[in-house]
């Protein structure tokens, strides 16, 4: 791993996919024992575009099984939060009754996590599970619990695995920290 440049900054590495991969086992183990023998599958909600990688990875582990769908939302612009969550496509499927996985790659303040799991709620769903690769506990100011944890990090701004600058980084199967000398 090496210092990479999106647009006009500058990243070192920060955490090696091997032990990303690492990670992601221990969360499918978990999520395997939880929903093995369920009568109705659950649906997975990927979060897009970040959590893409995140919930193809899981779902290569996941051994239950399962529906998948897809929600996209922004918050971030730039390398900061805005702090509002926009919906850019809403649910593409009929959740009333069915339990949920959200996958998400990155939880920090929560906003977006908790406009999620409020719209789910509102939508019908029987019960909503958070599974997210990476939390920022050290910002997380909401009371919803997260059930599936992979990773904490500190709170900086990160690229890859999913997560972007501006669109660009989320290939990068590595996930790299803001350099501050960019």
């Amino acid at each position: 791993m090496e210092r990479i440049k999106l647009h006009d900054k500058y990243f070192v590495p920060y955490i090696r996919y091997e032990e990303i991969s690492k990670a992601i086992d221990v969360v499918a183990e978990k999520l395997n024992n939880d929903y093995r023998g369920r009568t109705r599958p659950p649906i997975l909600l990927c979060v897009l575009n970040g959590s893409i990688m995140f919930t193809g990875e899981l779902m290569k582990r996941i051994t239950f099984p399962c529906e998948i769908t897809s929600i996209r939302l922004a918050s971030y612009e730039g390398t900061l939060s805005s702090g509002k969550t926009k919906t850019i496509l809403g649910l593409t499927a009929d959740i009333k009754g069915r339990d949920l996985i959200i996958v998400e790659d990155i939880v920090d303040t929560g906003t977006t996590i908790y406009d999620i799991h409020k719209t789910l709620t509102i939508a019908g769903a029987n019960d909503i599970k958070i599974c997210t690769l990476l939390l920022k506990p050290e910002v997380y100011d909401k009371s919803l619990p997260l059930d599936y944890v992979a990773m904490e990090v500190e709170n900086r701004f990160l690229v890859g695995f999913g997560l972007d600058y501006n669109q660009l980084g989320r290939n990068c199967k590595d996930i790299y920290i803001l350099d501050k000398q960019s």
